[in-house]
């Protein structure tokens, strides 16, 4: 074991290095024997071998942390954040102000609590899933993998019927069947993910710009249309019932940033570890922040729009990918072309989705480790296009019943690693900091008994304040009207929040670890 130890500036936590770990690649091929060489190809050619594995301080290359910036703006620019907007006005009825003002606030929650665990990339070298391992143990890692490969998945399977959707809707004499879209678009994601890192991080880089713009020309063409910021005024609820649909709507927005939160720091572990955590955690906010409420405001915009054309667009089923066609329509040829272009900004949404799916397989548990990366992202990629295939004609319904239930989880797991961090881990702590040679020991790692339990709070949590159309909690009809307010995220992070501390506490008190 190294003597060394590496300080946080920012945070001062004191981290103990592990030694010299075998390059992944050289490991992989041996293990497989007659399949060596072409491993060894494989891997020379540039796809990636690295997978849950430790990224060791003198395997990290690259100091570019603004891709902690440029990667997340590519990744919420994109067709798949506009349909977020579109809730707040198609589930919820909220007049546009009311579901712009929901956006901003939840949002920035979900932006900065996704961003802290982004800094754990650079400081650690691990990968999201692993982390959990000093906070929860093999245990609780295991089940987070679990509820992250369902996320990731879930995330997955709505850019590819949307991404699919809008490829359909481009012409209507030569359109592309939906279930060709899907695959299409799936494809097309699974290409930089067999790659690999390096890949994922070039084509991010730059993904951005053309969507970007796209996104501007949606707001002029929508503008030019007439955005009716009144529109859902005669509809929208008053006083408990209106509150209520703003904690509901609130819940998905929330959600939709912190399903981040589990792969954050999956993008920055080739990053040294001296990087500044603060700047880490800064770009990671603004590279969330910005382009969510900037990209899910034009989808509540849109829907302002009481052009019949428009609104015959759109359905009654909420087809987002028909209403933006008609946006572009005026634009003849040039509008069905961004709009080709807008289906694949699909890519770069589902880009992490797979990539993430892959590393959470194997942070399930060494059987699964030792299988290549590149396989789970093939296998991931055939799971969610087939559900794609399956689920094409019910977008809305799976978006506002995944967004919301997404939030409940990704809340008590930020609050659960960020006590551990803050509280346990700390200088003056009971740890005083992370053994990173025992990310893969679980004899050394804690017992994860206290994260677990702490976990199961979050869920009773969840469970007493969620409003789902199939489940209103307890609490939630309290606090609501005829549908209930939906509390679930809140009280799931305060249930694990309140908890957690002392259950941990006893744990290091009986274990030492």
């Amino acid at each position: 074991m190294s003597d060394e130890y590496y300080q946080d500036k920012e945070k001062a936590v004191r981290i103990e290095l592990p030694e010299t770990e075998v390059a992944p690649d050289q490991a992989i091929a041996k293990r497989f024997g007659a399949f060596g060489p072409f491993l060894e190809k494989l891997f020379a050619s540039g796809v990636e071998a690295r997978g849950v594995e430790r990224v060791p301080e003198d395997q990290r290359e690259t100091r570019n942390t603004w891709n902690n910036l440029l990667m997340w703006w590519s990744v919420n620019t994109v067709l798949t954040t506009i349909p977020i907007g579109v809730l707040g006005q198609f589930v919820f009825t909220l007049t546009f102000p009311h579901a712009v003002a929901t956006i901003l606030c939840f949002g920035f929650l979900g932006a900065i609590a996704t961003a802290f665990v982004a800094t754990l990339g650079p400081q650690t070298g691990l990968r999201t899933m692993i982390i959990t391992r000093y906070s929860s143990g093999y245990i609780g890692c295991t089940l987070y993998s679990i509820l992250n490969i369902l996320t990731q998945l879930g995330f997955a399977t709505t850019a590819v019927i949307l991404g699919g959707q809008t490829l359909a809707s481009v012409s209507s004499s030569h359109a592309v069947p939906l279930v060709a879209g899907i695959v299409i678009i799936g494809v097309c994601s699974l290409i930089p993910c067999f790659i690999g890192y390096n890949m994922v991080h070039i084509y991010e880089r730059y993904a951005w710009m053309v969507t970007f713009f796209i996104m501007c020309c949606l707001y002029g063409l929508g503008g030019k249309a007439g955005f009716d910021t009144s529109a859902q005024q005669s509809v929208e609820d008053t006083g408990r019932a209106l509150s209520a649909d703003i904690l509901s709507f609130g819940s998905i927005v929330f959600g939709s940033f912190t399903g981040w939160a589990p792969v954050a720091a999956d993008y920055n572990v080739r990053l040294p570890a001296d990087t500044s955590a603060l700047r880490v955690f800064i770009l990671t906010m603004f590279g969330l922040y910005i382009p969510i409420c900037f990209t899910s405001i034009l989808g509540a915009a849109l829907v302002t729009i009481t052009d019949p054309e428009y609104v015959a667009a759109f359905g009654t089923d909420g087809s987002t990918g028909g209403l933006i066609a008609q946006v572009l329509s005026p634009w003849g040829g040039g509008g069905k072309f961004l709009l080709v272009l807008l289906a694949f900004s699909c890519i770069a949404n589902n880009i992490p989705n797979t990539y993430s799916t892959a590393l959470s397989i194997q942070a399930l548990g060494r059987p699964l480790a030792v299988v290549p990366r590149f396989i789970w992202v093939i296998f991931s990629f055939i799971i969610y296009t087939v559900a794609g295939v399956a689920g094409r004609e019910h977008f809305s319904v799976i978006l506002s019943n995944f967004l919301s239930i997404l939030s409940y989880w990704t809340a008590f797991f930020i609050v659960i690693i960020a006590e551990e961090h803050f509280i346990f881990r700390r200088p003056a702590g009971k740890l005083g900091g992370y053994n990173l040679a025992n990310w893969d020991k679980p004899s050394k790692l804690p017992p994860g008994f206290a994260g677990v339990l702490a976990g199961c709070c979050g869920v009773v949590g969840a469970v007493v304040g969620m409003a789902q159309v199939w489940y209103t909690g307890p609490v939630s009809e309290k606090a609501g009207a005829t549908y209930g307010a939906d509390l679930g995220f809140e009280l799931a992070a305060a249930f694990a929040g309140m908890t957690y501390p002392p259950l941990r506490w006893i744990e290091i008190k009986l274990t030492g670890r």
